[in-house]
């Protein structure tokens, strides 16, 4: 029996873009909101009920939503871990929201910004009033006394990327270690969450992340941890001791620039290397720290064979808000507020694009093979590429042309199979939907800029 998260088709939301929340979080005393306030922030999460329908209608069975913990700022500066940002809402909104989410069968990922905190957290805050006194001296990585930082305080601690705003947690301290995991386990009580994406996973302690996922295993059946990893080797943080699953930047590059080089040598070469690691990463376009797939890509009809791709390799797959609708943003040098902006539903009409993530999120849910089905590779140009998935007696075909001709390609079928029955193409008009295999050989005329799915 497979667990949620390996059929899983993520929706990705970054809320305080997608509500337009303040960018500075000035209230600084923990209050509630009143039914009689007249902050035009309080009760923003009532706001994303809507969404949840329409992540029903796109195919969406997974929300990974954040960040969500208290924070001065962008959301990653945390001020108090077991509080929902007020920019947001309150904890009991939060509680309905995720209720709401598991009634119309969509499981909740929250992010985990377990690296660091904002200087307003109460140990920080702590240090700074007490200094060498501090009971909460050593809850920061590298505390020292003999020189100061470049905020003015008079000692130096380890931060994020040489961000002083974001002091390290010492994840070697049993104390920080014990607050964390009281954290999550609040988390799971108080929200009924499904998982957690860990932050920064890529300098995490990795014993915490393995005793992470000990407590989790006992804290909630099938409770999920996804690690966010750029570089490196995948299977160090993905294995039966450590996390789940972790973010694959190496395909989501490959996808957009094996595109806009005609290389598809290129995503395959990733795909075959990361077989070692299996069908547990996830995987996506875009996301809140990358441009919109539509920017990145050259020519905007490959937005069709990278969803394609997406759906169809080995993955979890996910869709960025708003990138169903093929919008578009890039990041620039000081900001990342293109990539996460306030979007109104109501006001989002579908489109071609958005009909077809719909088809491609129906087919991954309902065929088996596409969850962790075995990948074979069975052609491969620059601009034409095919490849099945396999589980026991189902066998599906993915093949994908980023050329702008139509392609004709004649596709090896080492199986013992006599036609082919037409899932999905992203030609407007099928002139058949059955295709024989001859001689061992499947014929197909791939559309530009498109592909088919078939079930041999």
């Amino acid at each position: 029996m497979s667990a949620w998260y390996e059929k899983a088709v993520f929706y990705h939301i970054y809320p305080l873009g997608l509500l337009g929340a303040p960018k500075e979080n000035h209230r600084k005393e923990k209050q509630e909101p009143s039914p009689n306030d007249t902050d035009p922030t309080a009760g923003s999460f009532n706001r994303l009920t809507p969404w949840i329908s329409h992540m029903q209608k796109l195919g969406c069975t997974a929300l990974y939503i954040g960040p969500l913990f208290e924070s001065s700022s962008h959301g990653y500066d945390t001020r108090d871990f077991r509080q929902v940002d007020r920019r947001l809402g309150t904890n009991e909104e939060f509680q309905s929201f995720v209720r709401q989410c598991h009634e119309a069968g969509i499981r909740v990922v929250v992010d985990g910004v377990f690296n660091h905190t904002g200087r307003e957290f109460f140990a920080f805050q702590d240090l700074i009033q007490k200094k060498e006194a501090s009971s909460f001296r050593d809850w920061y990585r590298n505390v020292g006394f003999d020189w100061g930082s470049p905020m003015g305080d008079p000692f130096h601690y380890d931060c994020w990327q040489g961000h002083a705003v974001l002091p390290c947690l010492n994840l070697e301290n049993p104390e920080v270690r014990r607050y964390l995991f009281e954290t999550v386990q609040f988390w799971i009580h108080e929200f009924d969450i499904d998982g957690i994406r860990l932050d920064c996973a890529n300098v995490l302690n990795f014993s915490f992340m393995s005793e992470l996922r000990e407590k989790t295993a006992a804290m909630k059946p099938e409770f999920w941890l996804m690690g966010e990893v750029i570089h490196g080797e995948y299977a160090r943080w993905v294995n039966p001791q450590m996390l789940h699953s972790v973010t694959n930047y190496e395909l989501h590059k490959a996808l957009y620039s094996g595109h806009n080089d005609h290389n598809y040598f290129e995503i395959a070469h990733n795909v075959r290397r990361l077989e070692a690691v299996g069908p547990a990463l996830y995987t996506f376009a875009d996301n809140h720290d990358e441009d919109r797939l539509a920017s990145k890509l050259l020519n905007q009809a490959h937005l069709y064979p990278v969803y394609q791709l997406l759906f169809t390799l080995p993955g979890i797959p996910s869709i960025y808000y708003g990138s169903e609708w093929g919008i578009e943003g890039r990041r620039s040098s000081t900001s990342d507020e293109a990539l996460r902006p306030a979007l109104d539903l109501a006001a989002c009409q579908d489109n071609q694009l958005t009909k077809q993530i719909e088809a491609l999120a129906k087919i991954h849910t309902e065929n088996a093979a596409f969850h962790d089905g075995r990948y074979q590779e069975l052609f491969l140009t620059n601009r034409q590429y095919a490849f099945c998935r396999v589980k026991d007696q189902q066998i599906l075909l993915s093949a994908v042309n980023n050329d702008e001709q139509t392609a004709q390609i004649s596709v090896p079928v080492p199986f013992a199979a006599e036609q082919a029955r037409l899932l999905l193409t992203s030609s407007e008009q099928a002139d058949e939907t059955v295709f024989p295999v001859e001689n061992g050989r499947l014929t197909l005329t791939l559309p530009p800029c498109g592909g088919m799915i078939l079930r041999l």
